[in-house]
């Protein structure tokens, strides 16, 4: 058996490279390979971009607060250390089981994803398999030393990184007609322009592409968990967070934009894509345009590494949180140990297991079961994006009653309070509108709003309950510790 660390500590052992990668792969998902598509087929051209495009605003003010934040304060507690530290422990509690809650569910959603996939190469062998196979390495990678899954991370990344950059290049050079492909024939004014383009459906359809959206950028936050096990977190974290804007810029703007170049959003395999076929992947869809005809089979390739890295990443995020919270006495102390290697070998263990028992219940006949967590966990991403917004705010004031110099951080997030502010503003925003009918009052459907605003509702049954047991109070803004660092 493993022997356990008394120090409690996790090992330093993430380098820069580690970190610009987890913070880069953390955008980059299925959200871009395979639902951008639909986002243009909904919206248009111009509806899909502007709206990628305000997402991503409000995406880099909040990993501009959390770089803040986790510079100064680099903790695998992350949202639950600063919930507790700067709001109320109350607070802190609701932020860590809810992150927790998030990826637990998150690994459970990528192994069936991963089934999936592979059926594209191997249709006749059960997916539960691969499944099964899957689940052995993402477990086997947390339980070594955090540097194994940084070096995994960081070629996962790397991955998803060239295949977009190589996307982005051979559609510019296909725009400008540079590059012929097989056809030659880029009818690119009239994809931008022609029927009801570039703006399809109004605001409700561009309303709906910003649902979209906000899913496709959950996972960005990784970094601030990433925080309590970096090398040199006062540069490595604001290098990081510094390449936000680009990454956002080049990664889906750009994407978005040459997708509704080369593509008409009337194209009836915009709306075919899905986690079964990815025949049918914009991406495969323009590389096919290009004169390359082993795109799927690439594409597929390429789809695997992201949903593995994501089952990866949530299994790493969700027992390091867990782990602070035992340290801390958010969750039971025995989750707060870590091995000689510094694995939280406990955390990483129970969260395993709960993902596994989740995958279970999408096999059997209580899949309604799996897809209400599938939808709560979906709403959690959103709660743990208001939760660094607010920190962030209240960790700003508390320096200003206690006149603390802000030289003393080694980054500082520009654009004070607007960032913080706008991006709460965008997020109730965001949260109201996954049931619009509901909001505009079109009609009210009882399955469908527990199903959406379930997420909600677990947070805020841990918050008021911990604090109605524990009888917590608001921290007041001149007694909040701006001392307490994690070393």
């Amino acid at each position: 058996m493993a022997e356990i660390n008394k120090e409690h500590k996790l090992h330093r052992k993430l380098r820069a490279r580690h970190m610009t990668m987890i913070a880069i792969g953390g955008s980059i998902g299925t959200g871009l390979f395979l639902s951008s598509g639909a986002t243009i087929a909904q919206a248009g051209p111009g509806g899909a971009l502007l709206a990628y495009a305000l997402v991503g605003l409000m995406v880099y003010f909040i990993m501009t607060s959390l770089g803040e934040l986790s510079a100064f304060n680099p903790t695998s507690g992350s949202f639950a250390t600063f919930g507790t530290l700067y709001v109320d422990k109350a607070f802190g509690f609701a932020q860590g089981w809810n992150y927790w809650y998030n990826w637990a569910i998150t690994l459970a959603v990528e192994l069936v994803a991963a089934a999936l996939i592979m059926g594209y190469w191997f249709p006749d062998v059960p997916g539960w398999i691969w499944s099964a196979i899957f689940y052995v390495i993402i477990l086997g990678i947390n339980l070594f030393s955090v540097k194994g899954f940084g070096e995994t991370e960081f070629w996962f990344a790397l991955i998803k990184v060239v295949t977009v950059i190589i996307f982005v290049v051979i559609g510019l050079l296909m725009i400008f007609k540079i590059m012929n492909g097989h056809t030659g024939d880029f009818a690119v004014l009239e994809n931008l322009t022609g029927g009801e383009a570039p703006f399809v459906g109004g605001f409700p359809a561009m309303m709906g592409v910003v649902m979209i959206a906000a899913f496709s950028f959950q996972g960005t936050e990784m970094i601030g968990v990433a925080a309590g096990e970096s090398k040199n977190p006062e540069k490595s974290i604001p290098k990081a967070t510094r390449q936000i804007f680009w990454r956002i810029l080049l990664f889906y703007v750009l994407a978005i934009f040459v997708i509704g170049c080369l593509i008409n959003y009337q194209d009836p395999n915009l709306l075919k894509n899905d986690e079964t076929d990815v025949s049918f992947s914009p991406f495969t869809l323009v590389f096919k345009q290009a004169g390359l005809g082993f795109a799927a089979a690439v594409m597929n390739a390429v789809i695997l590494t992201s949903v593995l890295s994501a089952g990866n990443s949530g299994l790493f995020a969700s027992s390091r949180i867990l782990f602070e919270m035992g340290k801390n006495g958010l969750a039971p102390r025995f989750f707060g140990r870590v091995t000689k290697a510094g694995v939280p070998l406990a955390a990483v263990i129970c969260t395993s297991i709960i993902a596994a028992l989740c995958f279970l219940t999408s096999l059997f006949k209580t899949s309604d079961v799996y897809l209400y967590l599938l939808n709560a966990s979906g709403m959690c991403g959103f709660v743990t994006w208001i939760g660094i917004s607010i920190c962030h705010f209240r960790f700003r004031k508390a320096m200003t009653v206690q006149n603390f110099d802000r030289k003393q951080l080694p980054y500082l997030a520009k654009y004070f309070p607007f960032g913080p502010i706008l991006s709460l503003i965008m997020l109730i925003f965001v949260i109201l509108g996954q049931d619009w009918d509901l909001v505009t009052g079109k009609g009210f459907d009882v399955g469908t709003f527990i199903s959406t605003y379930l997420g909600l509702a677990l947070f805020f049954v841990l918050y008021l309950g911990y604090k109605f047991v524990k009888k917590t109070k608001l921290v007041p803004l001149d007694q909040i510790d701006l001392t307490q660092r994690a070393k």
